[in-house]
């Protein structure tokens, strides 16, 4: 028989099974197709430990001679367009920078925003005086992004928070401001978007005791970091479209594809 019987509010009705396989197509394969171009697929990743995440940033200076510029500015530009996918209405937001790399990736970030139609501020307690800190601090503030020392003591207009102030350097104990910052960040009910690591985790064995920061979103950079295993938030981003395939191999990292030209690949659904 070529049809399909069904019940239907009570009634029996036959379904021409060619039909139906075609209707399947039609509203299926549309999804799977997006799902495959703009979502990786959960299995494996490759997962950092600090060590190797720290070796690995060695390799890109010394036998790539990729400058620090070079690579904030890309991390920061995944960072954005990451932000901008995550929370697609243009709003305030504030971008909540260390004294490291990771708040120089917030900079660059901040700075993205704005192109992309976003309001940032920026918090910047402690402000480097080595290069390329001061430069990337000066952009900041030729794109008209605020700047502050503190921490405002109302969070509740913006559309999410850009913490970008620890990475994976991070070791022993947080200190001050961010001792407050950083439990702020936990308590407040605004979404917490962490580039790399979220700030005050182990870069290896993640949250620890106290108030821990529980981001709404990961940016993960390069490569997914062991602290990422206890990520429970709501996405997931691997930014970093910039390592070469010789250091892939090296530290046998198993990533997935980024689609067409996109900076940011999503690891979880």
């Amino acid at each position: 028989s070529s049809g399909i019987n069904a019940e239907y509010g009570g009634w029996m009705v036959t379904v021409d099974k060619w039909r139906l396989v075609a209707v399947c197509m039609l509203v299926v394969c549309p999804i799977l197709k997006r799902g495959i171009s703009g979502m990786a697929c959960k299995q494996n990743w490759s997962f950092l430990g600090q060590r190797d995440a720290q070796n690995l940033d060695l390799d890109l200076f010394n036998e790539y001679q990729y400058s620090l510029d070079q690579l904030v500015e890309l991390a920061g530009l995944a960072v954005a367009t990451s932000v901008s996918k995550s929370y697609p209405s243009r709003g305030p937001i504030l971008v909540v920078c260390g004294p490291g790399n990771n708040g120089a990736d917030g900079l660059v970030a901040a700075r993205h925003l704005v192109q992309f139609g976003y309001q940032p501020s920026i918090v910047y307690p402690k402000q480097p005086i080595k290069d390329p800190y001061p430069r990337l601090l000066h952009q900041a503030r030729g794109m008209k992004i605020p700047v502050s020392t503190e921490l405002p003591s109302d969070l509740s207009s913006y559309v999410c928070i850009l913490d970008a102030v620890f990475g994976f350097s991070f070791t022993g104990s947080i200190r001050s401001p961010f001792d407050t910052i950083i439990p702020s960040l936990a308590s407040s009910p605004v979404p917490v978007a962490s580039i790399d690591v979220p700030s005050g985790w182990n870069v290896e064995s993640g949250p620890g005791s106290g108030t821990p920061l529980h981001p709404d979103v990961l940016i993960s950079l390069t490569a997914p970091k062991l602290c990422s295993k206890e990520f429970k938030g709501r996405l997931h981003w691997l930014g970093g479209r910039f390592v070469p395939p010789d250091i892939r191999n090296k530290y046998n990292l198993t990533l997935p594809d980024y689609p067409d030209t996109e900076q940011v690949v999503l690891l979880n659904n």
